[in-house]
């Protein structure tokens, strides 16, 4: 093939990107012979490594060939581009985890598709003309090929930065950010290259790099940090505009230029995988839900048309810097079912799960393991049913010969009563998987029950309410075993954005009753602030764009503003429909206070908030209402 050259030189498998004269952009027929040469020396004993690198001065690689995505794209062809990237993807994973050392040389520009080819190598060289960069936003897209990986894997918030703003990257900000390793002059190069063919070592590398230069990136770490960890992108671009430094104008700039939509779908992929769940597997899968609907849902085409094909530069994105609808956003990142991502051949065959509790929250939850592939029995009390899931007539029923078996139920009562039907029945070495929200005595109390009849068990309450249960982005906070975690794992990823184990059993309900404690208390806070607000005379909006970017900064405020027609949608811009209802609130917030008396615990401040929702609940107008109509009970009253 002249667009690539595969060969084996001494120990080392050698691969070079021959197309200079195109930047040596990659095309589909180059990622799978890349693939193909993988595969087959991965098991020969004669080659110790692999060398990748590229022919010209200018660049290593400037990205993927997306001229042929645009063109199949506008016939409404979308199978080609989706064909592309999973087999690019799938490629992006077998080099990070590649068995033997895979040596990158990455002069010029290494930018989107060759970062996904040099960025995810064991051993990653710069030079003094090494440009590297994710400018996918700049062009409708999302940091991807393994990109969002790199960028949640950055110092403080400097993914957050590289990726809205597309900086390219010198050699010493490469290595700060750890898109590189090692600096050489190219002058050094061939003689490297000559050393690691003959021995196959690639301890010559470290020998042989040369001190990084200066990383301007580092010095700006303070301004970085504090203007690019905003919940979302409107609260970004607020405290964007508040700040009047030149690096605050340079970056609002650059934001200004590329696609909204990608920007907001940016900041939240990286906000989803960062903390321990972080793997590539799991950056490249969520990469992948938006490449999957990035043509019809995105601005992907009219950014190649901008920029390659009319080459105007004047795209016309399908929002504005402001105006990012979440529920957008939100179907950018929902769980993709069967045409889930997958990295080995063949698929996988999915598990056998049972799911008691079809409610609200359950049913949701069950739809999207189905629609990803896994049988799913399910039962509920009340014959609801759920798309996808076959239902079974009673409990033990859904239980009976189950991988895994998740209850969401009302309470610990009930947990205990359900949990004693169906242990029996489990087939030993399943995994019963509860997502309900009971007291920690409960939790623990049914774990040592399913763990004495030979399972594993989990206590993984959620956050995220209805909307993240139907959008496939719960937090799950997990307590139990570390064997059944593992197991539950694949799951997770499929109900949520973000797994944590917490540690022993009932350590995931204690991590949710804490967590709800400080949301009632800030919530309160939150909307005594705008009642008072009011009463000063002080605009609401006004009180949002100081807070959301300053000190008062919270959840309640950025991403829940209690206040109609403030802030991003809300429960309050729909007379405050519940997303997460007061009484459940007033819920957790007793077991939270039943928690602390049993560990001798002060927390007046929780209290009082279960005082608050109670009346609120039992006595006023709250029950079926949002946790966050207590706004209107407090705009309605006075000191007495």
């Amino acid at each position: 093939m002249s667009d690539i050259r595969i060969r084996i030189e001494g120990r080392a498998g050698r691969i070079t990107l021959n197309r200079p004269e195109a930047l040596n952009a990659l095309t589909y027929e180059m990622c799978l012979a890349i693939e193909d040469a993988l595969d087959a020396w991965q098991s020969d004993d004669n080659i110790a490594l692999i060398l990748l690198d590229a022919e010209g001065e200018k660049a290593f690689c400037a990205g993927g060939d997306i001229a042929e995505m645009y063109e199949t794209g506008m016939k409404g062809d979308l199978a080609y581009g989706r064909r592309f990237w999973r087999d690019e993807y799938r490629l992006n994973a077998k080099i990070s985890e590649y068995p033997k050392p895979i040596v990158a040389f990455l002069q010029g520009f290494t930018m989107g598709g060759g970062v996904g080819l040099g960025g995810h190598a064991s051993h990653r060289i710069v030079g003094d003309s090494s440009r590297v960069s994710m400018p996918e936003c700049s062009i409708g897209f999302v940091p991807d090929v393994g990109g969002s990986y790199l960028l949640a894997r950055a110092p403080g918030r400097l993914g957050e930065y590289l990726g809205l703003t597309t900086t390219r990257m010198g050699p010493g900000d490469a290595i700060h950010a750890g898109f590189a390793d090692h600096y050489l002059p190219e002058a050094g190069w061939e003689a490297l290259k000559a050393q690691l063919v003959a021995s196959g070592d690639p301890a010559a590398i470290a020998a042989a790099a040369q001190p990084a230069p200066a990383a301007p990136l580092a010095d700006l770490k303070p301004q970085i940090d504090a203007l690019f960890a905003a919940e979302d992108l409107r609260a970004l671009l607020n405290g964007l505009r508040h700040d009047d430094s030149d690096f605050a104008a340079q970056a609002l700039k650059s934001l200004s230029r590329n696609a909204p939509l990608s920007m907001a779908v940016t900041l939240e992929m990286l906000h989803r995988l960062r903390g321990p769940s972080l793997s590539i597997r799991r950056a490249l899968e969520m990469e992948y839900r938006v490449s999957h609907r990035i043509m019809q849902k995105g601005d992907f085409l009219e950014g190649i048309r901008a920029a390659i094909i009319d080459k105007d530069r004047t795209p016309k994105w399908r929002h504005t810097l402001d105006r990012v609808p979440a529920v957008h956003l939100s179907a950018m990142l929902m769980p993709l079912g069967a045409e889930k991502l997958e990295f080995e051949k063949p698929r996988e065959s999915g598990m056998k799960i049972g799911f008691i509790g079809l409610g609200n929250m359950g049913a949701p939850m069950a739809a999207n393991l189905a629609r990803a592939g896994h049988d799913v029995a399910g039962f509920d009390v009340a014959g609801t049913q759920a798309e996808g899931v076959h239902a079974v007539a009673t409990a033990q029923d859904a239980a009976r010969d189950a991988d895994v078996v998740i209850t969401m139920l009302p309470n610990g009562a009930i947990l205990r009563d359900v949990a004693a039907g169906i242990i029996p029945v489990m087939a030993k070495g399943a995994v019963l998987l509860d997502c309900s929200t009971v007291d920690v005595e409960s939790a623990r109390a049914v774990a040592e029950e399913a763990a004495a009849a030979g399972h594993g068990a989990l206590d993984a309450p959620v956050s995220g309410g209805i909307g993240g249960a139907a959008a496939g982005t719960l937090t799950f906070m997990v307590g139990g075993d570390a064997a059944a975690f593992e197991k539950a794992a694949p799951l997770f990823e499929i109900m949520g954005q973000k797994a944590v184990h917490c540690g022993p059993a009932g350590n995931g309900q204690a991590a949710k009753i804490c967590n709800n404690m400080i949301l009632g208390v800030t919530m309160i806070a939150t909307c005594e602030a705008f009642a008072l607000a009011d009463k000063l005379g002080l605009a609401r909006e006004a009180m949002f764009d100081v807070v959301s970017t300053s000190s008062g900064y919270s959840w309640s405020m950025n991403a829940y503003c209690p206040a109609p027609g403030v802030g991003p949608q809300s429960p309050a811009d729909n007379n405050y429909t519940p997303g997460f209802a007061a009484e459940l609130m007033l819920k957790d917030l007793g077991l939270a206070q039943q928690a602390a008396e049993a560990a001798d615990a002060d927390t007046p401040m929780g209290q009082t908030a279960l005082a608050l929702y109670q009346r609120f609940v039992e006595e006023e107008d709250g029950r079926g209402r949002d946790f966050s109509a207590m706004l209107p009970r407090f705009e309605n009253r006075g000191r007495g």
